[in-house]
């Protein structure tokens, strides 16, 4: 896997090869870790519509008690029946995290954060993480921009180790100096989740992976992670959501290739990148993603690779936390089953 920065932005390429080498001296060399599957993952070669990892008979990829779904996946569950019997049905189908989309159950009727917390943890689940909105032109709106101190006060409420937006950094547009702009406001939101003993995360979408629109050969994504403090910002990436840019903006726009790995960005820096979405997509190039979203196991994505590349990186089965989701699945709590099935009968090839 190269070292080299991603763009052509001086300073940008300096930020870029420091946080590099922070990330490279975190873990294994990544030419080890990804083996003989780079080359091709980095190319931008997608995986072969139709085939599955082979299971192996190693050790579980998963480790173990690392095992979440993020909550969005059964919102409608959960607005109906209640956390409660959500969480029942979780942790029979072998979860052990959760991570909030939200704190309300709609007509299951209301609860405190004090309740929601003890309904988490007397089921047997430990809450991870949670999705709150970055900004809004509401004064009085739920977001780190508008209502900081509401929106920890929470997270430590509930007792949360991590706390994120899935909201993207388009706050000041699409231009380098934006997305710098940006940057500091996620630095001052994560120091002040630091001072509480949280971290502070964003997750990603595919448009992260787009390029400024005043520096067409610079990658947005390559700006948040140079203009962000590694020790104050943290990443949640949706692995569905990487590939998906990987295969839109896999080219400038001027039509020049510019490949990218997502397994790449986290063997580069893997102590960024505490949290993960799994959700899977089955490949067809003419859908506008590359891909169409499917239930967990039914697609394309390999996660037996992706998953134990990154386990193998310091502390990597330790410090990682692998969430299943699926935006619209057609019956979720079916999902949720055959999601944490797939992801616990995947095995080390090599062990």
């Amino acid at each position: 896997m190269p070292r080299t920065p991603r763009t052509t932005d001086p300073e940008l390429a300096r930020k870029l090869s420091r946080r590099n080498m922070l990330g490279v001296a975190a873990g294994a060399t990544a030419a080890a870790l990804l083996g003989g599957a780079t080359t091709a993952s980095a190319a931008g070669t997608a995986p072969v519509p139709g085939t599955a990892p082979a299971a192996g008979r190693g050790r579980p990829v998963l480790p173990p008690g690392r095992l979440g779904i993020q909550l969005y996946s059964l919102r409608d569950k959960v607005s109906t029946l209640g956390f409660a019997r959500v969480f029942e049905e979780l942790r029979r189908f072998g979860y052990d995290e959760v991570e909030y989309a939200g704190y309300s159950q709609g007509s299951a009727g209301p609860l405190t954060l004090a309740q929601l917390r003890r309904l988490t943890r007397d089921h047997g689940l430990r809450a991870i993480g949670s999705h709150v909105g970055y900004y809004s032109d509401d004064p009085g709106a739920y977001t780190f921009a508008q209502n900081l101190t509401k929106v920890l006060d929470d997270a430590q409420a509930l007792g949360l180790k991590h706390i994120g937006t899935a909201s993207g950094p388009w706050r000041y547009g699409a231009t380098v100096d934006g997305w710098k702009r940006c940057a500091e406001e996620f630095n001052h939101y994560g120091a002040e989740a630091r001072k509480r003993g949280m971290k502070f995360y964003q997750h990603n979408h595919a448009e992260e992976f787009s390029f400024a629109t005043d520096r067409p050969d610079v990658r947005l994504y390559d700006v948040l992670l140079a203009e962000t403090d590694p020790d104050l910002v943290y990443l949640e990436m949706d692995i569905y959501w990487a590939y998906a840019g990987r295969f839109r903006f896999g080219r400038r726009p001027d039509g020049t290739p510019a490949p990218f790995d997502p397994l790449a960005y986290v063997l580069e820096q893997p102590d960024r990148y505490p949290l993960f979405h799994v959700k899977d997509g089955e490949r067809d190039d003419t859908a506008r993603d590359g891909y169409r979203m499917v239930d967990v196991g039914d697609g394309d994505i390999d996660y037996q690779r992706f998953i134990s590349a990154v386990g193998r990186t310091r502390g990597g089965r330790r410090d990682h936390h692998w969430q299943a989701e699926h935006d619209n699945p057609a019956e979720s709590l079916t999902f949720a089953r055959k999601a944490a099935s797939h992801l616990h009968s995947l095995r080390e090839k090599d062990c």
